[in-house]
């Protein structure tokens, strides 16, 4: 088995470990391997709860308290910027040091950030922290959007534990289960943070962050993971390898086009991310909205179960592409009227697709990229995806605020708009959502047209048919280990 070639030798090795030395699955059964996932998964699932429920708060808090969806936008947009920055240092740490190691690190490190945000909260006037001319309130969605980007080192490191820890075959039902999680995040999340702004306030949604922040850090302490005898040999340097991140992604023909496949997906969020909140806040009180968002978010635990049970099929690019088409559809409709059940059953279907891009992408990695790579190429995917949300996000949500909200809330605009949108309040925002859905259809059909598809699916093909004699070298061991 060779290690740093590329494909097809690359996809080789990456069926199995290409550090066999560093990494030792002899040590314990398929069985317990699983158990020490489901402790990672399960601590992860808390840590992922309280960034996103902090984050969620300040976004519901700062809309209502100043009704503008400029600083949404801002908000949204410089948190999926900064994971965008991040990310290539991120997967730079994970290739460099113990996969535990690192989540212990960020699990720290935001919890200082919370703590930080706690003081300044106590100590700023309200008036001043609400007016957005002035920079406390800046430096305080900064403090917590810092320390809720550095958790994120936590999924990039527990994408390479997959690798570890679970058998070839079961990687995509694994990240099915990962989906499933970060849907039940998403749920928890959306109820407490709408309750806590709504009944609670910010001040003590902060000390719950706190408790639930603390609580994971010393769950993680408690975790063990044998298998990696030490770190895996890997050719990252410093702390932010970009040229080794574009060398890894670049050694696996086509996989740079994957990634831009999983950035159709992004783009559309980046509107989603501005504007998805202030209409549904004009919809229900706050204490509703997040209610009404953890319905929708139970598809999220829909879509994950379902692959976590059958998978993502035999090319799961192809899976990718039709999920992004019908997630365009449903962005291009749920808002078409001014009706709750619609926008509720649209969140909840648009939930359930958005395991099956994510899984997918994961899943095609993992197959093809050895291990002392996967860091840095999970960091640049993540980075390049994530850079797509902030381009839209900054763009629409002054777009949306300035032009596209008063003129349909004009009398001219609304009647104009009325007979493709209905009547109501939102009429401007739908029409955004209804725009930015008809591009996502479009552009992931004219991905299925290009030869940088069939290269991929070939790729991907050619490692899932080169595992199972990789996979049976590393399992010849563990009978003699016990």
């Amino acid at each position: 088995m060779t290690e740093h070639e590329p494909a097809p030798a690359g996809v080789a090795a990456a069926a199995g470990l290409a550090d066999s030395d560093a990494i030792d699955t002899s040590l314990r059964t398929p069985a317990q391997r699983s158990r020490t996932f489901a402790g990672i998964l399960v601590n992860t699932a808390l840590a992922n709860i309280t960034t996103s429920y902090l984050w969620f708060a300040l976004t519901f808090w700062v809309y209502l308290e100043t009704r503008n969806v400029i600083a949404t936008g801002v908000i949204g947009g410089a948190y999926m910027l900064l994971i965008a920055v991040s990310s290539i240092s991120f997967g730079t740490f994970v290739d460099r040091y113990r996969k535990l190691a690192v989540m212990r690190f960020a699990a720290g490190f935001t919890l200082v950030m919370f703590v930080l945000s706690g003081v300044m909260f106590l100590l700023t006037p309200a008036a001043s922290m609400l007016d957005l001319t002035q920079p406390w309130f800046w430096i305080f969605a900064v403090i917590i959007l810092v320390g809720a980007v550095v958790e994120n080192m936590r999924n990039v490191a527990l994408s390479t534990v997959v690798t570890i820890l679970i058998d070839p075959d079961r990687r995509a039902n694994a990240n099915g289960l990962v989906g499933m999680v970060q849907g039940l995040a998403f749920i928890v999340t959306s109820v407490l943070s709408g309750l806590s702004v709504g009944l609670l306030g910010m001040g003590w949604t902060i000390v719950v962050a706190l408790v639930l922040t603390a609580l994971a850090f010393a769950h993680l302490l408690t975790l063990r993971m044998p298998e990696e005898v030490r770190v895996a040999a890997t050719d990252a340097h410093g702390t932010f390898d970009l040229r080794g991140s574009l060398a890894a992604v670049l050694a696996i023909a086509g996989l740079f086009a994957l990634i831009l496949f999983s950035t159709f997906n992004n783009f559309i969020g980046g509107v989603y991310m501005a504007l998805m909140d202030p209409y549904g806040l004009e919809m229900f009180p706050v204490e509703l909205w997040g209610t009404v968002f953890a319905v929708g978010a139970t598809g999220f635990i829909l879509g994950g179960a379902v692959i976590g049970k059958f998978g993502l099929g035999s090319n799961p690019l192809r899976t990718m592409l039709i999920a992004v088409i019908l997630m365009g559809v449903l962005g291009a409709v749920f808002t078409v009227r001014e009706w709750a059940w619609l926008y509720i059953a649209g969140i909840w279907l648009y939930m359930v697709l958005i395991p099956f891009v994510e899984a997918a992408e994961q899943t095609v990695i993992q197959r093809v990229v050895p291990l002392p790579r996967q860091g840095r190429v999970f960091g640049f995917a993540m980075a390049f995806e994530s850079a797509a949300a902030p381009i839209t996000a900054f763009l629409i949500a002054p777009i949306a605020q300035v032009w596209i909200i008063p003129y349909a809330r004009s009398t001219e605009g609304a009647a104009q708009l009325a007979p493709l949108l209905g009547e109501g309040v939102s009429r401007g925002i739908a029409l955004v959502f209804l725009v930015a859905g008809i591009i996502m259809i479009v552009a992931a059909l004219l991905a299925f047209l290009t030869p940088v598809y069939r290269r991929v699916s070939a790729t991907y093909a050619q490692a899932a048919a080169e595992a199972p004699e990789t996979a049976a070298d590393k399992t010849e061991a563990p009978p003699a280990a016990e």
